[in-house]
């Protein structure tokens, strides 16, 4: 993992506790917020890394952006989440950008099971993600015929994704930091 400078940690720090705050509060991730981090996050590498930063950036916004825009493709994620992940790519590059994703796919699961918990809907959740499954083999959106499973929909059980993203960041950081 290439080492993060600390400026480029604060900046990053900054804007995912604003987006965890916003989407928590509002349940959205502001765009001028995005747009700020992304601006943040290609100045502070090309600031700090000349071309090189400057591909560390763009590598890591393509990587995070393009996972991101699948999950958003299959209504899994919503389009703030997409532009948050994009911009926090930008920050750490794709190196870096990959442990994150892990952390907050770990941190979001372990959430949501929490959430489904206290809803009673173990059971039907269960029965949505062999669904989910079965479709995509298929090739198929599987909120296509099931509302409950398409993030825009008032039946569906969310969570607010920038919270956990916010975690996941954090916790790589902190793990960097001891160990790094």
């Amino acid at each position: 993992m290439p080492p993060i400078p600390i400026p480029v940690q604060v900046a990053l720090l900054v804007m995912v506790t604003t987006a965890a705050v916003y989407d928590f509060r509002f349940r959205r991730i502001p765009n001028w917020l995005v747009l700020a981090g992304l601006v943040a996050g290609f100045g502070l590498n090309s600031g700090l890394g000349r071309t090189a930063g400057l591909r560390l950036a763009a590598g890591g916004f393509g990587l995070a952006f393009g996972v991101y825009l699948l999950l958003y493709l299959i209504r899994a994620m919503g389009a703030g989440d997409v532009k948050l992940m994009g911009a926090v790519g930008s920050f750490v590059g794709a190196a870096n950008w990959f442990p994150i994703f892990l952390l907050t796919a770990v941190l979001g699961g372990m959430s949501a099971l929490i959430l489904v918990l206290a809803a009673g809907r173990l059971r039907r959740t269960l029965w949505n993600v062999g669904y989910i499954v079965g479709e995509l083999a298929r090739f198929r959106a599987p909120y296509m015929t099931r509302e409950e499973l398409d993030v825009k929909s008032a039946k569906a059980v969310t969570l607010p994704h920038g919270v956990v993203i916010a975690l996941g960041t954090g916790v790589f950081l902190l793990l960097a930091r001891v160990y790094g």
